[in-house]
């Protein structure tokens, strides 16, 4: 059986929302699928650079029609976030002409994520339901939402957490520390809890990615770490919690992007995993329970809490914690809640 997988090549950025997609290509590559690639040929405004990407895209989907062999497995990674020319025509004449079998790994739902929701992603969505045979899944809640919206249960698999590669990881211990680590894009506009972090005064706030406001220098108990490549801030990152949080507001995971934790996988999560370091998480959550269960860290409604919970933690508390990240670092960071999500998802779909 022939494995392909179609590759986006895009710009990096300091932050992980690249990580995760490229992180699947190099476990699927590793699996034995063949890797065909969409590049977007220039980022240049005006007609001309569009027709430039459209033609690019237009000549990379007819390669993929030509290489993908009869009946063979095809991993998409969604939403594809651009459009593409002659994308569905593409997908729907693989799968109608040459019976490939379609396994489809969701990053997001942009339905669910509701703010970036337009008439783009509803279609791009619609047709992955449309061709998909497996559709990997974020985690249980996620799964049972698309029960709700009518998708058979045997062509769904649970990820259950994403992985976070490091080629040659360093060792370290996490250092006993009562402060939280916010790793990503600092941008208030987006997050906007994060401009009310100077609130939280006897709490101490280590800040690392693109974006960061000058502003919140004023602020006693934040310190701004700067930005750095994906492959380099898990070794930034040596003491205290991750905080895996969004939204509008310190009291609650509020607005359309905070709601979203009631469903997805937060990438950062698995990025703290990577790092060693155990987790601060909103307690409504969908990954709460998995924090839970794995007694990887600590759920709570309000980060105004955060100064009474952690004056609870004992250090002998935060290095059983640690241990128990260990236990699932170890997987983490050589791709294995990946390789088996796909594995189970090959099996299903054969």
């Amino acid at each position: 059986m022939d494995k392909y997988l179609i590759v986006e090549i895009t710009k990096q950025f300091n932050h992980a929302g690249s990580k995760a997609t490229a992180d699947i290509s190099l476990i699927a590559e590793r699996m034995g699928f063949q890797k065909l690639y969409l590049k977007m040929r220039t980022t240049r405004p005006g007609y001309i650079a569009k027709a430039e990407r459209q033609m690019g895209y237009f000549l990379d989907w007819n390669n993929c029609y030509q290489s993908i062999k009869e009946r063979s497995v095809v991993l998409l990674q969604h939403p594809f976030h651009y459009p593409q020319l002659s994308r569905e025509k593409v997908l729907y004449k693989l799968k109608q002409k040459k019976k490939v079998k379609f396994i489809s790994v969701v990053h997001d739902v942009e339905k669910l994520r509701a703010f970036r929701y337009n008439n783009y992603y509803e279609k791009e969505f619609e047709v992955m339901l449309d061709i998909a045979d497996v559709i990997i899944v974020h985690n249980e809640i996620m799964l049972q939402w698309f029960i709700n919206r009518g998708v058979p249960a045997e062509k769904l698999v649970n990820l259950k957490l994403f992985d976070y590669l490091i080629e040659n990881p360093l060792p370290k211990r996490a250092i006993f520390e009562k402060s939280i680590n916010i790793a990503g894009n600092l941008d208030v506009t987006k997050c906007g809890y994060i401009e009310q972090l100077g609130q939280l005064d006897d709490v101490k706030v280590n800040l690392y990615g693109p974006n960061f406001n000058e502003k919140m220098r004023q602020y006693g108990n934040i310190d701004y770490h700067g930005s750095f490549p994906v492959d380099e801030i898990p070794n930034q990152l040596n003491k205290g919690f991750g905080l895996v949080w969004d939204g509008e507001s310190i009291d609650g995971c509020k607005g359309l992007s905070g709601q979203y934790l009631r469903y997805n996988n937060p990438h950062k999560m698995s990025l703290y995993i990577a790092s060693g370091l155990p987790v601060i998480i909103w307690k409504e959550a969908a990954q709460a329970k998995f924090v839970r269960e794995n007694e990887i860290g600590i759920c709570i409604d309000k980060l105004s809490n955060l100064k009474n919970t952690l004056g609870r933690i004992t250090e002998d508390d935060y290095l059983k914690m640690c241990s128990q990240v260990d236990k699932i670092q170890k997987d983490v960071i050589a791709g294995k809640f990946s390789k088996n999500a796909i594995f189970n998802a090959i099996q299903l779909s054969v």
